[in-house]
């Protein structure tokens, strides 16, 4: 067993704390000052946001928006975008699984890998195949 007092923990702003990671998933602290936000993002593995201490506001791709205090837990699919927007100085606890998850680079072939750039353009330019 193994076990973290996350109010505890000497996290830093702009500094995420990878408190545990497997190939099971992946447990990150972060540290967000009030007024900043992790900007609109996604991420490879199905995504869990659980408030800590402070409060945030969640926006999810199509507009879905929910404001998120300590003990608020919010699930993001595989490849969802959002957006955290500190209302207050927040420290969250971001649980990544599985780790790494399908498409991240970490899980990528070196094949896959020299080919990845390439399809990283495909993506952000529609006009491009």
């Amino acid at each position: 067993m193994k076990t973290w007092d996350i109010n505890a923990l000497a996290v830093r702003e702009h500094a995420p704390e990878i408190v545990s990671s497997s190939s099971d998933a992946r447990a990150i602290v972060l540290h967000l000052p009030a007024g900043e936000r992790l900007q609109e993002h996604e991420v490879h593995e199905r995504a869990f946001v659980v408030v800590v201490t402070g409060e945030v506001e969640i926006e999810a791709e199509g507009g879905a928006r929910a404001l998120a205090g300590p003990g608020v837990l919010t699930e993001f699919e595989p490849g969802e975008r959002h957006e955290v927007r500190a209302r207050s100085t927040s420290r969250l606890l971001l649980l990544l699984t599985p780790w790494p998850g399908r498409g991240h680079p970490g899980a990528l072939s070196l094949a896959d890998k020299a080919h990845a750039r390439e399809h990283a353009s495909a993506r952000q330019d529609p006009e491009a195949g």
